[in-house]
């Protein structure tokens, strides 16, 4: 494959689309635990089903889907799709203690090998793995 001659316009991510098996415990979770605040909330009769747009710290959107009876993540993190939600902090201690608070259970500090970068993992109601990456700048 050749190199393009000119890079796609792209600026950031917009937002990330999750689907939970339990809207209402995957609503608290985010707005509770992760400090989200609620952008809309919309209730599709056609669908049986709820879309949740929620901004996260740092305005990283979220859209949280309720579906009837989704199939269940196969494993975790090496499934097909999407592996893990990685959030950036300055101060991942902060962050650990303030969940721990809330009740979520965060992995043990590991240090990324290839960058020195401290890191942990948590998961939300479904199981997705959610990662805290401690940034310098």
């Amino acid at each position: 494959m050749t190199q393009p001659t000119q890079r796609l316009p792209l600026e950031r991510v917009h937002h990330v689309a999750l689907i939970t098996a339990d809207y209402p415990r995957a609503r608290r979770f985010y707005l509770d635990v992760l400090d989200a605040e609620i952008i809309e909330e919309t209730y599709r009769e056609a669908r049986d089903s709820y879309k949740l747009d929620l901004r996260l710290p740092g305005g990283i959107q979220l859209e949280l889907f309720s579906f009837p009876a989704p199939p269940p993540r196969p494993s975790r993190p090496e499934a097909c799709g999407l592996r893990h939600l990685a959030l950036a902090t300055r101060d991942l201690d902060a962050c650990l203690s303030l969940l721990q608070a809330r009740g979520a259970e965060a992995e043990p500090v590991r240090v990324d090998e290839l960058t020195g970068a401290r890191f942990s993992f948590l998961a939300d109601p479904d199981g997705t793995p959610i990662e805290l990456y401690e940034v310098n700048a």
